[in-house]
């Protein structure tokens, strides 16, 4: 990310995650696997903890029968952005060099998604032990963030930390990876960006009128309205009243209409559904 040009710095510390490390991750005889998941937009780790802790149930079961050789460490992070506290200074602050800062770009996600995945891989686990094997779950955009990640790895070189962290496989949950304008809920987007006025002033108009929802009756209609659970109303409640967290939904969203395209590669809450079937092909991977 140039810093030179896109003066909003990045407060890694500060990204919120979530972790569900292997109960036997001390076990040397086992391989070591990361499991890094990559959300959507918005870019909120917490709309994944009910998935991600039935995942870590699921595969403490498969973990703990007899001629099971792995270990699974879940893992996984923000987009940059959708928190006030990741970045420095708030969007829209002009600096002493002039130039305001800005959200976060689909690119600026790609890139420290890279720079994440190589140092959770290679630093997590007790004594600095390296993980045998890294499985990519993306969702939504995050498919597409997944995808470019392992075209990055293929080109990257030998001297890079990226180069050296063992990429295996990837699933992907409804992946958003080609022509994401032609989608219906792209196609909505689209006429906001291409669309002069609504393009500079949509996330000012769209936090202007949040602003003017009190907040008990903002959670009431995302808890009973719009019929979030109790964890996704919790984390929609924080990024509507956040500053930067609707600026960077939408800049990114409008970003997406420009950048997903022709594909370029080869080849209600479902929380444990989908977490069964993502045990399942973790399963089949490790040869379970």
């Amino acid at each position: 990310m140039d810093t030179t040009t896109r003066p909003t710095l990045i407060r890694n510390d500060q990204v919120p995650f979530l972790e569900y490390p292997s109960p036997i991750q001390n076990d040397t005889s086992r391989r070591q696997c990361l499991i890094y998941l990559i959300p959507g937009n918005p870019g909120l780790i917490a709309y994944y903890e009910p998935f991600m802790k039935a995942l870590r149930q699921l595969l403490n079961e498969k973990e703990a029968k007899e001629g099971c050789h792995s270990a699974f460490h879940i893992y996984g992070r923000n987009l940059l952005g959708f928190d006030d506290a990741d970045h420095t200074p708030l969007f829209g602050t002009t600096t002493p060099s002039g130039a305001p800062t800005e959200p976060f770009t689909l690119e600026d996600q790609i890139v420290h998604a890279c720079a994440s995945v190589a140092h959770v891989s290679l630093t997590t686990l007790p004594n600095n032990r390296p993980f045998s094997s890294v499985t990519l779950i993306g969702h939504s955009v995050g498919a597409y963030i997944a995808l470019e990640l392992f075209h990055r790895h293929h080109l990257s070189s030998s001297s890079t930390p990226l180069r050296a962290v063992p990429l295996h496989s990837a699933v992907l949950l409804t992946p958003t990876i080609s022509h994401i304008a032609r989608s219906r809920s792209g196609q909505k987007l689209d006429r906001l960006r291409t669309t002069p006025l609504l393009d500079r002033s949509a996330h000012h108009v769209a936090k202007g009128f949040v602003d003017l929802v009190p907040r008990w009756l903002l959670g009431a209609v995302v808890r009973r309205v719009l019929g979030f659970p109790p964890h996704a109303a919790a984390a929609t409640l924080r990024f509507l009243v956040s500053r930067d967290g609707i600026w960077q939904a939408l800049h990114m969203g409008k970003d997406e209409m420009r950048q997903i395209g022709e594909e370029v590669y080869d080849g209600t809450d479902h929380s444990e559904e989908v977490a069964e079937k993502v045990a399942l092909w973790i399963g089949e991977i490790a040869g379970l």
